[in-house]
């Protein structure tokens, strides 16, 4: 007798696992073109800072859109509660890690402040770069129309695990379709990781969607609460989801990997897996630049009763131009991230980043430690 099974149980792809075959043509690096368009907006490099508060202050939006670009603010984080956000940065950074996390949920209790909510846009339109900037559901009606009035260009909504279905009792939820006619500027919605929940949300009319549930360095929603999908396989689906819409409807909607990448590798990985652009938190927060002093906590970490989220030590590696175009002083791939790409990009033959999402990828769990035995020995 065969035994039942209660349900499929599907294998899926995460960074590590997965390797790019080269094309059947190459070219030149600088031939490639990398280029990022978000409605009428731009950008020379398909990156986005993460909307953590030791990521993306106004003025590290400022530098990451002058090298080309996009840093979100975090609309609830210490920059719209706190005057000064640096004094409470700093005491983020020095507090020992068995004390961080009851630190983390006291700071995040004081009120966001309206005005200053206007002031960081201000502060970044005042540098000559666009302007994005990020809020939960729960909080978008309330402080997405004064970011806007203050200059804001995108606005991110973004959540854990984000629908365009939410059933509550209490309230009627967020809907986006009426986000987008009112708001005036593009809508980057996340995050999800499935076909049909994406396809959902661009039925709504935003214009991007953030992909990854849980795989950030300082998320530990994995851990808590079980959820996610490995990064490979959650881009792949999402550009699906892409693909299709485009079909039905003439209209293409962004697709952006947010959260695990650690590399030149994995950049490269994410573009082949169908995405537009890559969001980054740890790695930038390793730059000079970064306001978190060598330190990364989750947005989620402040919740009252269920922390998501842990402040980890990442250390200072170098500045933000070096992290995304060089030199590299490194020989580990966290270097010259936009410098991997086009390479990654020139060995598959890829002019553009629609190109590089044709990449061939195979399933090759032993890619990063094949013949590197010697390479190892030296990293002891």
């Amino acid at each position: 007798m065969e035994v039942p099974s209660f349900k499929h149980v599907r294998r899926t792809y995460g960074f590590d696992e997965v390797a790019l075959v080269p094309g059947g043509v190459t070219t030149n690096p600088d031939q490639t073109s990398i280029d990022f368009a978000i409605d009428a907006h731009t950008l020379a490099l398909p990156v986005l800072a993460s909307a953590m508060d030791a990521v993306v202050s106004p003025q590290f939006a400022v530098a990451l859109g002058q090298l080309g670009g996009l840093g979100v603010l975090n609309l609830e984080g210490v920059w719209t509660r706190y005057e000064d956000a640096e004094a409470i940065l700093e005491q983020i950074a020095e507090t020992p890690y068995e004390q961080v996390t009851p630190l983390l949920q006291k700071i995040y209790t004081a009120p966001i402040n309206r005005d200053l909510v206007a002031k960081r846009v201000e502060e970044i339109k005042n540098g000559g770069v666009t302007c994005s900037v990020a809020v939960t559901p729960q909080n978008t009606k309330a402080l997405a129309s004064q970011a806007v009035e203050a200059g804001a260009d995108i606005l991110v909504v973004q959540s854990t695990v984000t629908t365009a279905r939410h059933i509550s009792s209490s309230y009627r939820g967020l809907v986006f379709s009426e986000l987008v006619e009112q708001i005036g500027i593009p809508v980057l919605v996340g995050n999800c990781v499935s076909t049909s929940v994406a396809l959902e949300l661009m039925e709504t009319g935003i214009q991007g969607i953030l992909v990854g549930v849980g795989p950030g360095a300082a998320c530990t929603s994995r851990e808590v609460i079980g959820m996610g999908v490995p990064q490979v396989t959650a881009t792949m689906d999402c550009a699906a989801a892409r693909e299709e819409y485009l079909r039905r409807t003439g209209r293409y909607v962004s697709i952006i990997t947010d959260g695990g990448i650690r590399t030149g590798g994995d950049v490269c990985k994410s573009f082949a897996s169908g995405a537009d652009a890559v969001m980054l938190g740890t790695p930038l927060a390793q730059t000079v630049e970064a306001p978190g002093r060598g330190s990364n906590w989750g947005m989620a970490t402040a919740h009252p009763a269920l922390p998501r989220g842990t402040r980890i030590k990442v250390g200072t590696k170098g500045s933000l131009e070096q992290l995304l175009l060089g030199p590299s002083v490194v020989t580990d791939g966290t270097m010259n991230l936009m410098g991997a790409l086009r390479v990654g990009m020139s060995m598959a033959g890829a002019f553009t980043i629609r190109d590089m999402q044709q990449t061939e990828i195979v399933y090759a769990p032993d890619i990063k430690s094949e013949g590197k035995i010697f390479q190892r020995l030296a990293n002891r």
